[in-house]
């Protein structure tokens, strides 16, 4: 059977060279008889695995000393919970709310101490990222919370907000590794990696020592969402995902050999210019987000006609191009171009929909 081109937004394409080498290792890997679905996590082979898999992440993202990586489970959903936890030593965080995700972030904080929302452009369907120059943070605050590229709505900060000092923890799930980025800048900065990393199931925390308290700030925090004890367990307190953070690790090495995230920004951005620009001169299909607020990474647009909507995504599944129907919450279409979608994909969409805006005037 044909690959199809996957534009979904998670789980998501994963570049076909991983894919290839994880089955050719599936039965036997490195010649130790078995799968990694099989073998010990404490076993040297996996031990390993895990290894070389958090220092090529360091390697790309050029992740200071300081900062600890663990590999959770639960996605970064979980997170949600765990972030205040740990963090919320004063009681009181700020959040932005620019979609869904952040939202949810948000109201699961509420759960554990005074989570104050200091922006939001729920106003226009979150389809742009607030001005965040001067936002009402004060010094009371553990941290300050963003999303940073909005799977469903399709933004991103371009900017990070000024936090007037107060830490910064972000959810960079569906951004992960498309571009280079200052890790020194965030106190905190975590994903899922079903959209541009590896397969559900893993969650990434990168979080700065100094801020992983001896004990969590909340009392009685479940010890699986205590990050001291999984900092310390080198992400092996339980069973970790490991087949995951198998793959994972071979995505690492993938971006490594493809130029690092420098090449990888240049290529995002050559993608996302094909796509917006036709999508700017197109007199049937409009993007959503305001221009200046794009995702490299997810693009959602409309033709302002909903049984015209649901035309093309059923004629473009039957043309080959999966995925392409916008989030339940907000219709339309969404095209998600992660690192692993090659710009052949993108041209032949474009094309698609040029053919299909022609016989659809």
């Amino acid at each position: 059977m044909a690959r199809v081109y996957n534009f979904s937004a998670g789980p998501a394409v994963l570049p076909e060279e991983v894919l290839k080498e994880a089955a050719e290792e599936m039965l036997d890997y490195r010649g130790c008889g078995m799968s990694v679905m099989e073998m010990s996590h404490r076993s040297k082979m996996f031990d390993q695995i895990i290894k070389e898999a958090e220092q090529d992440l360091r390697d790309l993202m050029g992740i200071p000393d300081n900062y600890k990586v663990m590999f959770l489970q639960g996605g970064a959903s979980q997170q949600f919970a765990a972030i205040p936890m740990n963090l919320m030593k004063k009681g009181k965080a700020g959040y932005i709310i620019t979609g869904q995700w952040a939202k949810k972030a948000y109201q699961e904080a509420k759960k554990f101490g005074e989570a104050v929302e200091l922006a939001s452009s729920a106003d226009k369907t979150f389809s742009y990222i607030p001005d965040c120059s001067d936002l009402p943070i004060t010094d009371d605050m553990d941290y300050v919370y963003i999303c940073q590229n909005n799977t469903i709505y399709g933004t991103v900060y371009h900017e990070l907000p000024n936090t007037k000092g107060v830490e910064l923890v972000a959810d960079v799930s569906s951004c992960f590794l498309s571009e280079p980025v200052d890790v020194k800048k965030y106190g905190v900065i975590y994903g899922g990696v079903q959209k541009n990393v590896g397969p559900a199931g893993v969650v990434i925390v990168i979080a700065r020592e100094d801020l992983i308290p001896d004990e969590p700030a909340v009392k009685n925090t479940p010890t699986m969402l205590n990050w001291k004890i999984q900092a310390d367990a080198n992400s092996l307190y339980n069973t970790p995902p490991c087949y995951g953070i198998y793959i994972c690790g071979k995505v690492f090495k993938w971006l490594k050999k493809m130029g690092g995230l420098e090449a990888m920004k240049a290529l995002n951005e050559k993608k996302a210019k094909i796509l917006y620009d036709f999508l700017d001169q197109s007199e049937l299909f409009k993007g959503t987000v305001v221009p200046e607020d794009r995702s490299l990474m997810n693009v959602p647009f409309v033709t302002g006609n909903a049984d015209l909507d649901a035309k093309f995504v059923a004629e473009a599944k039957a043309a080959g191009f999966e995925n392409l129907k916008g989030h339940r919450t907000v219709g339309g279409m969404r095209a998600s171009i992660y690192n692993a979608m090659p710009i052949e994909g993108v041209e032949k969409l474009v094309a698609f929909m040029a053919e299909f805006e022609k016989n659809n005037k």
